[in-house]
């Protein structure tokens, strides 16, 4: 038994030294020490031994076994700092050169033009207010007096759901859901995300955002919707643009235009941007169609509003002089790094 033993001391410790990386080390240990290493095999022989002896060879197997243990955690603490240096050496970082440059975003000029939108209007008394893009066909149509059937659908092109469920074509719905709460009077805007299915090109996208504004309370005239609308005209493109309001037909206002603004490029004598004519159109508004309401359980005969609507892209394609509205959705940093 001794023999046994001291053989595979000498073995083991020779395997040890030999080991030139974590991994072999690893296989000596269970190879030695193991469930069905050699050592641990002279263990379960013990039976075999006679009682008298017992003691003694257990005393050897238990020596040689923490030498074995000792020589195993030396040579793994030898290579493991060998491996760290190694790495070090392998991955090594020069600290004097420049850190790589963080890039930071900014704001889409769209936010831009939302921001100072509703800083013009918030300025003026209004409230900004928020409604869901998935909006009942009712509120959406019906309750802005488009029944079923109405031509004003098919303009729209719209993205329904199912029958009752549509993509909001506008946000002119967060309108009548604020009109329904009868908390009056009412000034607010309300900026969001609408959908129709419109071609792509450089005007036009299936997807685009639109800012509708609503004043409802007593006395409200045209002359108000127009001294609000010049003032915001003012205010977003220069204090020497001037405003024309041509007649137009919205289903939901009566009387109904559309709004042009004298152009901030030229001043209004032609030019490419305006397209020689001297105005932009920039919105359509009106004031709010009393059936609409009614609808709404409002009193026409007391109250009256008028109602307007922005595309936010047209604001930013207008103030930034941008040609082509595929650049604000193509995620270009070329194009973005300039705002």
């Amino acid at each position: 038994m001794n023999e046994r033993l001291d053989e595979i001391r000498e073995s083991a410790l020779a395997a040890i030294a030999a080991a030139g990386d974590l991994a072999v080390l690893n296989d000596v240990r269970v190879a030695y020490l193991g469930k069905k290493g050699r050592l641990t095999g002279v263990l379960k022989s013990m039976k075999h031994v006679s009682p008298d002896q017992r003691p003694l060879v257990g005393k050897m197997v238990n020596e040689v076994r923490a030498e074995i243990e000792s020589k195993l955690e030396e040579r793994k603490s030898s290579l493991a700092a060998e491996a760290l240096t190694k790495q070090l050496s392998e991955e090594v970082i020069d600290v004097t050169l420049p850190a790589r440059r963080e890039r930071i975003g900014h704001i889409h000029p769209n936010t831009i033009a939302l921001e100072e939108l509703e800083k013009i209007f918030i300025g003026m008394g209004y409230e900004v207010e928020e409604g869901p893009e998935i909006e009942y066909d009712y509120y959406n149509f019906e309750a802005l007096n488009i029944p079923a059937n109405h031509p004003a659908k098919d303009e729209q092109d719209t993205f329904y759901i199912n029958k009752d469920i549509v993509l909001r074509t506008q946000t002119s719905p967060v309108q009548v859901r604020m009109m329904e709460r009868g908390v009056l009077p009412i000034r607010m805007i309300a900026p969001g995300r609408v959908f129709r299915a419109d071609e792509v090109d450089a005007t036009h996208s299936p997807s685009f955002h639109q800012v509708e504004g609503l004043v409802i309370d007593k006395n409200i005239t045209l002359a108000d919707l127009k001294g609000t609308l010049e003032e915001f005209a003012r205010e977003m493109f220069g204090a020497d643009t001037r405003v024309k309001f041509r007649p137009h037909h919205f289903p939901f206002t009566e009387p109904s235009a559309e709004m042009d603004v004298s152009c901030f490029k030229c001043g209004g004598k032609g030019c490419r941007f305006c397209k020689g004519e001297g105005w932009i159109e920039i919105l359509g508004c009106g004031m709010v169609h009393p059936h609409v309401l009614e609808m709404s359980n409002i009193d026409p005969k007391e109250y009256s509003g008028f109602a307007f609507g922005i595309g936010l892209e047209r604001i930013a394609l207008l103030k930034y002089e941008i040609d082509d509205m595929r650049l604000l959705y193509e995620n270009d940093n070329r194009f973005l790094e300039q705002f």
